[in-house]
């Protein structure tokens, strides 16, 4: 139901599992699991998969904190879109790759829930996009020492509140990776 004219296809968003970004989040292995299991699933059905990659003062372009972590491998013909701000829409390419490949419909996953994730479902969203948070492929970290919650409840919270976002022409949605299908109409998100 996207609001975005003659964009009927889905792609799958996996936005910073870069090494130094993912070190110390909540569950780690099991959200680098499940994307992989959704980057399996989207190549299988053709769906294109898009990779964020993060770079700033503190993450240096080139260095091991920067590169993507082993566990998950880009093939060639993917695009890597490479960003400064929590928005992967924000002065980066990824438009123009969506609109060459005929996107309206984002399932999003990756890394950090309360930063890039958070940020990147609402851009997508406000530009137009049915944005698909898959509930259990995205992490941060535990950040309770500075008072704010534990890791567990920022990504229930902001699982919680996406799937009440709503607007005209296009949805907002919480699925599980089991529950997500590539293939799927525009109301039906889930298997």
């Amino acid at each position: 139901m996207t609001s975005l004219r003659d964009r009927p296809n889905t792609a799958l968003l996996v936005v910073d599992v870069q090494n130094a970004v993912v070190a110390n989040t909540h569950r780690r292995d099991e959200v680098i699991a499940n994307i992989n299991t959704l980057i399996d699933s989207a190549r299988a059905r053709q769906v294109p998969v898009i990779w964020v990659q993060h770079s700033d003062d503190h993450l240096p372009e080139n260095s091991d904190g920067w590169r993507y972590v082993p566990e998950l491998q880009r093939q060639g013909c993917e695009p890597v879109v490479h960003k400064r701000y929590g928005d992967s829409f924000e002065d980066t390419t990824l438009e123009a790759e969506l609109a060459q490949r005929g996107v309206g419909r984002l399932v999003v996953t990756g890394a950090q829930t309360d930063a890039c994730i958070r940020a990147t479902i609402h851009g997508a969203f406000t530009r137009g996009y049915d944005t698909i948070l898959v509930s259990d492929a995205h992490t941060t970290e535990d950040f309770s020492r500075y008072g704010l919650p534990p890791a567990d409840k920022v990504i229930a919270h902001t699982n919680m509140y996406w799937g009440w976002q709503a607007a005209p022409g296009r949805d907002a949605s919480v699925v599980e990776t089991a529950g997500v299908n590539f293939e799927a109409s525009e109301h039906d998100i889930s298997s």
